[in-house]
């Protein structure tokens, strides 16, 4: 299987958006589907969302960088599922818990598990093999 690359190592842009504006639109958009189903709330919320604070801390090279990318994703989540729910203004479909922010301390650290996780498991896949070098282009005698 081949690794995506170090989120360290891409653009600011594409960190912005890896780190944030995904969870930020993803959380809107589960905070919209609370109010409309509680399935489709749970199905986003709870698989999908799992795979993604996973697959963020594969971009990372250690637990620790994980579990921060993790912390800080599920936290914009949380917080952008309260808000997309405040913004439809619908009773929700799923149940919160009283108090709603106790939503937000649940997913921030299952976020930071999540992305640990991932980067642990990066850590114990072997190194790819440095590319062949292409034929022609190396200094070989002929």
């Amino acid at each position: 299987m081949k690794l995506p690359p170090l989120f360290f190592e891409r653009p600011v842009w594409l960190q912005i958006a890896g780190g944030i504006v995904v969870p930020l639109v993803f959380g809107l958009l589960c905070g919209f589907v609370l109010g409309w189903s509680e399935i489709l709330y749970y199905v986003l919320a709870g698989p999908i969302a799992i795979a993604g604070g996973f697959l963020g801390g594969i971009e990372h090279r250690n637990t620790d960088e994980g579990a921060v990318r993790g912390l800080i994703g599920g936290l914009v989540f949380g917080s952008f599922i309260l808000l997309g729910h405040e913004i439809a203004n619908n009773e929700p479909k799923a149940h919160l818990s009283d108090p709603q922010g106790g939503l937000v301390f649940v997913t921030a650290l299952g976020g930071a598990i999540l992305g640990g996780l991932g980067a642990y498991w990066r850590a114990r896949q072997p190194e790819p093999d440095p590319a062949p070098a292409r034929a022609g282009s190396s200094a070989s005698p002929r």
